[in-house]
């Protein structure tokens, strides 16, 4: 049973920071990607960040590239998205979502097409102007 649960997500004010922590079982599995999703109400879901548990490559929506970064800790099984430079459009729930590499390349998890396999529970983010 592979669990994904986020937590970090807050009321902040435009220009501050968050970071979102996922922590996940997912590391029993050899070749994964944990990609950040995110939901604002309305509208549809948005791939911003991947990144490949074995490679520690990551990837990056145009929205938040250049403010968002990816990161892990393998000695504490979580996956972290480091959130700068905040904005009110950035407001949503944010979803840490994996699936494995077989099915499609890590990159592919910012494509709304992609559907991966295991979903966390959501944390919100909401930024005031």
């Amino acid at each position: 049973q592979v669990e994904l649960a986020e937590s970090g997500g807050a009321s902040v004010q435009a220009g501050q920071s968050l970071r979102l922590s996922c922590r996940t079982t997912i590391y029993t599995y050899s070749s994964v990607c944990v990609i950040w999703v995110r939901q604002a109400p309305g509208t549809e879901r948005e791939g911003i960040a991947t990144i490949s548990l074995e490679a520690d490559s990551t990837f990056y929506a145009d929205s938040v590239r250049g403010r968002f970064t990816a990161s892990q800790d393998r000695t504490k099984n979580t996956v972290y998205l480091q959130m700068n430079s905040l904005k009110p459009e950035d407001t949503a729930m944010y979803y840490c979502a994996a699936f494995e590499r077989w099915l499609y390349p890590c990159y592919a998890g910012l494509d709304k097409s992609t559907s991966p396999q295991y979903w966390g529970q959501g944390t919100q983010v909401t930024v005031s102007p």
